[in-house]
């Protein structure tokens, strides 16, 4: 079980932003806790697909509490899995 920030850097006002997912949403929020990130600000919560958008002054904190780097087709792996896994975990209907 891993916490992950990307390489993105997208401008949101004066701010640059990237993204921050995990393995869990026990890590995820962890590690937002610990980088003094508010929950508040979870994207997609309950889904394959939830994140955070954190500044880099957060990444630069998040990496330091071991996080790990990852590039844009890091983040396309990690979600297809999580995505795979949320799936092969669903009951299956008869119809």
């Amino acid at each position: 079980m891993t916490v992950y920030v990307d390489d993105m850097k997208a401008a949101y006002g004066r701010m640059v932003m990237c993204h921050m997912l995990a393995d869990s949403t026990d890590e995820l929020l962890t590690m937002a806790d610990k980088i003094g990130v508010a929950r508040k600000w979870i994207q997609k919560a309950g889904t394959y697909h939830e994140h955070f958008d954190i500044a880099l002054s957060k990444r630069a904190l998040a990496v330091a509490a071991g996080a790990i780097e990852i590039d844009r087709q890091g983040v396309a792996a990690i979600l297809k899995r999580r995505r795979l896994e949320i799936a092969a975990c669903a009951p299956v209907t008869e119809g």
